[in-house]
């Protein structure tokens, strides 16, 4: 299966690429209402296990992206 594209306006997070392409492994987009929830990887541990719940939004302006981390 081949990896999608993901796309992000987000230039200085340590994940960004060149094209706006998004270079995480994995990607968390969770619900504006979780966007102070903590969802650290710990080594070893499945990248936000965590996570595992299910929330609906009811357009694009409620989700957030969680996988974002500032370039230093």
């Amino acid at each position: 299966m081949a990896k999608p594209i993901v796309k992000c306006n987000v230039a200085n997070c340590s994940f960004w690429g060149e094209g706006n392409k998004c270079q995480a492994e994995s990607i968390l987009v969770e619900i504006d209402a979780h966007a102070n929830r903590d969802y650290s990887m710990e080594a070893g541990v499945e990248p936000y296990e965590k996570a595992e719940h299910q929330d609906s939004a009811h357009n694009i302006k409620e989700t957030c992206c969680h996988t974002f981390r500032p370039k230093e």
